[in-house]
């Protein structure tokens, strides 16, 4: 099967070396009962503090401007400015006028993908504060929560969550604004998820000096662009500005996984390839990857006398606690490795690869996504933890380190 994927011809190891000379640092926390990712920002005047959850796949910074927000320096978007796409229409109310209530103003298109929901909303200018920095002229879009039942915009988001960071590429998202801004930002961005504590988010990619980083060696590989958009809604013939990646193959312990490999190309539908999500808790994979790749590490594991025990949804491949070692990786279990070209890799440990599910037992923190699922595998948030990721959208690259327990450090170990 052929791969319509646009792919540009990069793939190196390098040691750590940015060229950005000023960047934004936002803290990022963990959600302990929807294992999502969530940062702050400070919007409008006066400042309203929103928890947003962060989404790799969001093609805007959208939150909440229910009865409880207003800002002095809000501007909506007219309809006819150049800025406005009108995807989403041209928006009009008849209440009381304030952000989310606005005559004449470019619509916004309200992408909640853990509901696989799109709601209108008003696209609008506003300041921001980060790092105590204030920042003018960025583009959100807001809409009104107490106009759905049950806040419908921000079911299954965390409790405090009031809307969503989205760091796709577009001419929209967060980084890429602050790159066009006179902030002049790289148009790069990188994550430091964390397992506990706080990570971080830098906006206009890893700070050029950090010496906390300088110790780690680095894969480059192509960022590649799905022609055929993976969005819940999308304009025909829309290519897909979510993150794809190129894996050619998988191992497990080092051994090569048997499956049909043309399922990791895109195909002439925008089927297939490899993606990276921060809103998919665990690792998804097609079925036909899935089954393979639980049996090899049962069986890595059983000739480590790794006893399995009962499954524990919605994990398949679960094991008694008391029969598996420990090393500064996490549990030790075999190793999971995404292949990419030229034999370069990234390497999931146990700390990645297992889930405590409770005091004596541990998953393999991966899913089942079935047999027809657009994209074959979709790397999700627990895989990413403790992993240096920097998105280059310059170059269209993607900077890993794999896990930084290799030198003992997590992501919350970073200082400003």
């Amino acid at each position: 099967m052929a791969s319509f994927a646009t792919l540009i011809p990069l793939l190196t190891i390098t040691l750590l070396s940015f060229s950005c000379s000023s960047q934004f640092i936002l803290p990022i926390e963990k959600d302990p009962l929807t294992n999502l990712f969530t940062t702050s920002l400070n919007i409008g005047t006066p400042k309203h503090n929103f928890n947003l959850v962060i989404d790799l796949g969001g093609p805007i910074l959208w939150y909440d401007c229910n009865k409880n927000y207003n800002s002095s320096t809000y501007i909506p978007l007219p309809c006819n400015s150049n800025l406005c796409s009108n995807d989403a229409g041209c928006i009009s109310c008849n209440g009381h006028f304030k952000p989310g209530c606005t005559n004449n103003t470019c619509g916004a298109n309200i992408i909640n993908s853990l509901v696989y929901g799109i709601f209108s909303g008003n696209t609008g200018n506003d300041v921001l504060f980060i790092s105590n920095t204030k920042i003018s002229n960025i583009l959100s879009g807001c809409t009104d929560s107490d106009g759905f039942t049950n806040n419908f915009p921000l079911e299954n988001l965390p409790k405090y969550s009031k809307g969503i960071l989205g760091l796709a590429r577009t001419k929209l998202s967060l980084p890429k604004q602050l790159s066009l801004s006179s902030n002049k930002l790289p148009n790069k961005f990188a994550l430091c998820l964390p397992s506990s504590k706080l990570g971080r988010l830098f906006i206009g990619g890893v700070p050029q000096k950090s010496t906390f980083f300088s110790k780690y060696e680095l894969t480059t590989i192509p960022l590649i662009i799905n022609p055929f958009s993976t969005a819940p809604i999308f304009t025909q013939g829309e290519a897909s500005y979510e993150y794809f990646i190129d894996v050619k193959s998988i191992k497990v312990g080092g051994e090569t996984l048997n499956f049909k490999s043309s399922i990791l190309s895109i195909d002439n539908k925008g089927n297939g390839g490899t993606k990276i999500s921060t809103l998919k808790n665990f690792t998804v994979l097609h079925s036909s990857i899935y089954n393979p790749l639980v049996k090899a590490f049962v069986k890595k594991a059983s000739d480590n006398k790794i006893k399995q025990v009962a499954s524990v949804a919605p994990f398949e491949a679960c094991f008694d606690l008391n029969t598996i070692y420990r090393t500064n990786t996490g549990f030790a279990v075999p190793t999971i490795d995404l292949v990419f070209d030229r034999g370069m890799d990234w390497k999931i440990f146990g700390d990645n690869s297992m889930v405590l599910v409770n005091k004596n037992v541990a998953c393999l923190g991966f899913v089942d996504g079935g047999k027809e699922p657009q994209t074959a595998v979709v790397i999700g948030g627990h895989q990413l933890e403790d992993n240096l990721l920097e998105f280059d959208l310059v170059s269209s690259k993607l900077v890993f380190s794999s896990s930084l327990l290799l030198r003992d450090a997590r992501c919350s170990d970073f200082k400003n």
